[in-house]
């Protein structure tokens, strides 16, 4: 699903807006610079915009097409291979399995012939930390002097892997995590073009259990359609992810806070018995405490909640930040962040969380 809407434009990429506008004025000036850097976490768009460099650069009805902002055709021939996958002038190397010297010098040497049937050669390198110290230093000399026929664009989620050297030959763009109102958008955009019925809370959970990713998000829409198409609730949702909904992590929160260990040993065990992923929801629940930690001391923190929670979300997080002490919240923290940890390593992840929470809600 997530290459069926991949965005085909510029303007249908979704949160970076900075970076598109700047590549939409690079495309209408045509003044592509010859490397790129596309830095960020995985699912953000990065390889979908180098996609579109090489179709802006080499679209072939370009001067028809100024009124569009320099978006790609999308109608052209060299527009259509591109999207296709058929495009002998891009060239798409994984350097996670193509990381050794051998592969850059393969890619030197295609560097120095002109393009066969576009106007530029295209060369997107996705995760190009992976590199090996070798291969970067046979890359760098291509990057300092490149041909005039031939664009880089290197994508990777660990920018500080990469010697600077390298860094200094590109433009750098920074992407960032969208919201999760633009993902739960996204989704909803796809679902009605899939003609799906889907609840907003349902939804909403693909996109927090996606962590900021879109092809995350629209992996996990895909799992859920292929199960029923014609209507999703949050209940499916919540089975098929192993995930809690924020109303009923805000249940567990409730007894945390209110000190009731009875309670919470019982929430537990029921949702260990109806086949939760304990460790995921560990994962959560240091992301709640953080956020009611965080607004407690500081309450401007409510702007930013206000990107990803609703109103009533909102205020439940505000009540527990009340409550709650700051010593007993970073208390709580420390021991949620400690069983994610030995979680990893233990036969039995929900006995481990629930020792934490023991040693926090036992009597002193």
């Amino acid at each position: 699903m997530y290459r069926k809407y991949r965005p085909r434009q510029f303007r249908e990429i979704i949160g970076q807006e900075v970076i598109v506008k700047t590549l939409q004025s690079a495309s209408l000036l045509d003044r592509f610079s010859h490397a790129y850097l596309f830095t960020g976490p995985r699912g953000t768009g990065k390889t979908t915009l180098a996609r579109l460099i090489a179709k802006a650069a080499n679209c072939q009805k370009r001067d028809e097409v100024t009124s569009r902002q320099g978006e790609p055709c999308n109608s052209c021939l060299a527009c259509q291979a591109i999207d296709n996958g058929q495009a002998l002038d891009v060239i798409e190397i994984d350097a996670a399995s193509n990381r050794g010297i051998d592969e850059i010098r393969n890619l030197k040497e295609a560097v120095r012939f002109s393009p066969s049937h576009l106007r530029f050669k295209v060369f997107i390198i996705d995760e190009a930390h992976m590199l090996t110290k070798e291969a970067f230093n046979a890359l760098l000399k291509t990057l300092e002097e490149p041909p005039a026929h031939a664009i880089f664009v290197l994508a990777t989620t660990e920018p500080d892997k990469l010697p600077a050297t390298i860094i200094s030959r590109t433009q750098r763009f920074d992407f960032k995590k969208p919201t999760v109102s633009q993902i739960i958008q996204k989704l909803k955009d796809i679902t009605q073009s899939e003609r799906t019925e889907i609840s907003e809370e349902a939804l909403r959970l693909i996109a927090l259990d996606a962590e900021g990713g879109f092809r995350n998000a629209e992996s996990l829409l895909d799992q859920i359609i292929a199960q029923n198409r014609e209507r999703i609730t949050l209940t499916m949702v919540e089975e098929i992810l192993g995930r809690l909904s924020f109303a009923k992590i805000g249940e567990l929160v409730e007894l945390v806070v209110k000190n009731n260990l009875p309670g919470t040993l019982k929430f537990l065990s029921e949702i260990d018995e109806q086949g939760y992923n304990v460790f995921q929801i560990n994962k959560i629940l240091i992301g709640y405490f953080r956020k009611i930690l965080a607004l407690r001391l500081d309450p401007s923190f409510e702007e930013i909640l206000k990107k990803d929670f609703t109103d009533e979300e909102i205020t439940t997080i505000k009540n527990f930040s009340k409550i709650l002490s700051q010593e007993k919240g970073l208390q709580i923290l420390k021991s949620l962040i400690d069983a994610q940890y030995q979680m990893r390593y233990s036969p039995v992840p929900a006995v481990v969380l629930e020792v934490a929470l023991i040693e926090n809600l036992k009597e002193r």
